[in-house]
């Protein structure tokens, strides 16, 4: 079993205009709402791959209700969400059907309460010890201590259990510092964090700080990883053109399916990268379609640069 962690779950809302004009009314052409928030995107991703997975985070209100109806009715994942008092947040994207760009809006998320804190941490020492691994995803909603993610990676560690941490900002800066198996950032995620942006220097540099594995993000450019045992690009074989939400989840969904598969790290790239473009190719906001991931995946161009300092 695969453990996923979403402190700031959300239920995506992706609405299609033929074109996205500022200032003026919009006919809708086109409405999908599924569950997200980054964590829960990466669960859907593992499960479509075929892995069993257990969702846990936060989720309330109306919205949140909604949100765990569709979930419970997702092949492959068990539902183990805390329930809030706050409700849910929501994410709207809007698709520009001429150009294929999204606009994307997102809502802050509900303050969680001392007491709801406490319940999680409760969940989640008696789910980690049954993981094959952790997924650590997303922003922490209000109210949740900055170092959350520092004391779940602790935590995690203490049982074996191998962890990927994809946040930003100061919670991914103490997330580090705690000594993820891996962690993901994008290039600007990376430069925050760093200082650096130039990506190469600036992987080095986040590895230094305490990550075993750093894989960065870099957008059309692809992955770029450093470990202990080399550096790694991985490409994909075209410039992909679509709507990215999501895409950087499907490639923590393929890191953390390598991972439990055992496979070497240029596999482990290939199938992020390959993941990750065939989101972005899709209709809907954070699904893939597995034949163009199948197609995708033999194209996907790892290269070895050197050892890692």
């Amino acid at each position: 079993m695969i453990l996923t962690v979403t402190l700031n779950t959300a239920l995506d809302i992706t609405y299609r205009v033929r074109a996205l004009r500022p200032h003026s009314s919009h006919r809708v052409t086109e409405v999908a709402e599924r569950p997200g928030g980054k964590g829960l995107n990466v669960a859907r991703a593992l499960a479509a791959l075929g892995h069993r997975v257990t969702a846990t985070g936060f989720a309330g209100g109306a919205t949140g209700r909604s949100l765990k109806d569709q979930l419970t009715n997702t092949p492959g994942i068990v539902d183990a969400l805390v329930p809030v008092a706050g409700a849910t947040r929501r994410t709207v994207a809007v698709v520009d059907g001429t150009t294929g760009e999204t606009t994307q809006l997102n809502e802050p998320g509900p303050a969680i309460a001392p007491a709801e804190w406490s319940a999680f941490l409760d969940t989640y020492a008696d789910l980690v010890g049954s993981a094959a691994a952790v997924a650590l995803c997303g922003s922490l909603p209000p109210g949740v201590p900055v170092g959350a993610y520092a004391q779940l990676i602790r935590t995690a560690r203490a049982t074996g259990v191998p962890v990927l941490l994809d946040t930003s900002g100061e919670a991914l800066r103490r997330g580090v510092a705690a000594r993820p198996d891996i962690v993901k950032p994008n290039a600007d995620e990376l430069a925050e964090l760093t200082g650096s942006h130039e990506p190469l220097q600036a992987t080095r540099d986040a590895r230094r700080r305490g990550a075993h594995t750093v894989v960065a993000s870099l957008g059309a450019e692809g992955l770029l990883a450093v470990n202990a045992e080399g550096i790694w690009r991985a490409v994909p074989p075209r410039r992909i053109r679509g709507n990215p939400t999501g895409a950087g989840d499907s490639a923590v969904a393929g890191l953390l399916s390598g991972l439990v598969d055992h496979l070497p790290w240029p596999a482990r790239l290939a199938r992020a990268v390959a993941l990750s473009a065939a989101t972005v190719l899709a209709p809907v906001a954070g699904e893939f379609d597995r034949h163009t991931y199948e197609g995708l995946l033999d194209r996907v161009a790892v290269t070895s640069e050197a050892t890692a300092a």
